[in-house]
C-alpha cells in the first residue's frame, strides 16, 4: 500500500468546487493510476473524515501553442468526495 500523499495531490478550488463543498462534497486532484478505494483511504488518512462515496473523472490535458511551438499539458484525474453529513475539510484560501 502506497502512501496517502502520493495518492492525493491536492484539494481542487474552483467556483464549482465551492458550490458543491456546501453539500459535503470536495473536488480532489488524485494521482492516474489510484482507484476509488486507495482514493477513499488515502482521504480519510490525510483529512480525519469519513467518505461515503468517490466519483473518478480522467481529464485529458489541453493542446497549447507558443509560437511555433505546440505542445500538451499532461492528463490528469480528478475525485469528487462525498463525506458523511456535517464533517467538512479545511481549505486554505
Amino acid at each position: 500500500m502506497r502512501p496517502a500523499t502520493d495518492v492525493v495531490r491536492g484539494i481542487r478550488q474552483t467556483e464549482k468546487a465551492t458550490r458543491i463543498a456546501a453539500h459535503d462534497q470536495y473536488v480532489v486532484r488524485v494521482a492516474l493510476d489510484a482507484n476509488k478505494v486507495e482514493i477513499r483511504r488515502a482521504v480519510e488518512q490525510l483529512f480525519n473524515v469519513k467518505v461515503t462515496q468517490v466519483n473518478t473523472q480522467r481529464c485529458h490535458g489541453k493542446w497549447r501553442q507558443v509560437r511555433a511551438q505546440r505542445g500538451r499539458r499532461p492528463d490528469w484525474k480528478k475525485a469528487v468526495v462525498t463525506l458523511t453529513k456535517g464533517q467538512k475539510i479545511e481549505v486554505k484560501s
